[in-house]
């Protein structure tokens, strides 16, 4: 296995609909290829080097996520995580091994899927302004990742550049009509709920989480990447504690560092040295073992 990070993809005869910030996305015809390379970026600046494998456990957590909801909540994904790429895309197989989903074709929702359980980030902020998050009134007296009474919906609007904005539920239905948003309100709560009393028992703390959905054949299903280090705030159960920021598996260990510098969060963004390289792909790593009871 090569610990040289996979920064960009391209894939000679395969056009590339699309390059995130960490993503690519190409065009199979009547499907989708979706790549997860080894960027990592932070204060919405792509950093100049990457994290070994940190494609490899987003996918290979996606994977896992979108098996275990399958019973209630349908996906996007056409292959499994060990079925055999495609005949045009073998050739490729070094680059795309583990770290690459075939999907299908679907209209994503022009918002952003927003689940709150704890009280940390922007949250932690708003509620001591006005003890709310995103609108919604919450109790007096919480602390900094304290666990909400209950789990909240809180949408976002999508950026193309810079931060997305939250909205209220109102808005969201305005954006992709009542009862889409509705459903996919319902679906999000539920999905958290389920993968929060999960990772708790394999000890992981799901702060929050953004979930993807879009529209197939008229159908809202889940897309894109699901419960990972990515798109989650994963803390360890066994250092949780209340009324601080907490350590966490995700890239606020890469975010931590880069606060520590004279760098005023604009482009170009500084190299990352490689000790917190290295520590990030650990934490991946552990995220991925802890959640599915095994090595990758």
């Amino acid at each position: 296995m090569s610990n040289e990070p996979v920064l960009h993809v391209n894939l000679p005869g395969i056009p590339k609909i699309k390059s995130g910030k960490v993503r690519e996305m190409f065009d199979l015809g009547d499907r989708l290829l979706l790549v997860a390379t080894d960027r990592i970026s932070a204060f919405d600046c792509i950093m100049p080097n990457g994290v070994p494998r940190k494609g490899e456990v987003l996918t290979q957590i996606s994977h896992f996520w979108f098996e275990k909801f399958a019973s209630f909540q349908p996906n996007h994904l056409l292959a499994g995580p060990d079925d055999p790429l495609p005949p045009n895309l073998q050739s490729f197989a070094p680059t795309l091994a583990r770290r690459s989903m075939v999907v299908k074709k679907a209209r994503p929702l022009a918002i952003e899927c927003v689940v709150r359980g704890y009280l940390a980030g922007s949250g932690w902020k708003e509620y001591r302004q006005s003890q709310t998050v995103c609108g919604i009134k919450l109790p007096a007296g919480l602390t900094e990742s304290a666990e909400l009474p209950e789990p909240i919906f809180t949408p976002a609007t999508k950026a193309e550049t810079g931060h997305d904005e939250n909205i209220s539920q109102a808005e969201a239905e305005k954006i992709v009509g009542a009862e889409i948003a509705r459903q996919a309100r319902d679906a999000s709560l539920k999905l958290y709920s389920t993968a929060r009393d999960y990772a708790r028992q394999r000890g992981i703390v799901i702060a929050d989480t953004k979930f993807e959905f879009g529209l197939c054949e008229g159908k809202l299903i889940l897309i894109d990447e699901v419960l990972t280090p990515d798109s989650s705030r994963f803390w360890p159960a066994d250092q949780y504690q209340p009324g601080r920021g907490q350590p966490s598996f995700d890239k606020q260990f890469v975010r931590d560092y880069l606060e520590t510098l004279d760098w005023d969060k604009t482009p170009p963004a500084p190299a990352l040295p490689p000790e917190v390289v290295a520590k990030t792909t650990q934490k991946y790593l552990d995220a991925f073992q802890r959640l599915t009871g095994r090595p990758l």
